[in-house]
């Protein structure tokens, strides 16, 4: 379900980018243009149909966050 929602994602008007990492805690961050994107995101039927299958098969509890990047930086060693 996760490729097809990013899959998905990736068609929506404002989708920008995502990083995810999965091991014993799933980590998903999408990146959107605007509020307004992310609210059509939330609102897609397909999307609304896996967190519904979220809550009552794959996740005891989850956590949303919405946050604007200020600023971004890297460091890799050489």
């Amino acid at each position: 379900m996760a490729n097809k929602m990013e899959t998905l994602a990736k068609q929506q008007k404002g989708f920008l980018g995502i990083e995810s990492a999965r091991n014993n805690v799933g980590i998903t961050v999408s990146y959107w243009e605007s509020l307004e994107a992310i609210k059509s995101w939330k609102q897609d039927s397909e999307h609304l149909l896996a967190q519904q299958n979220g809550r009552t098969q794959w996740y005891n509890w989850y956590h949303v966050r919405i946050c604007k990047v200020e600023r971004e930086y890297d460091f890799k060693s050489k």
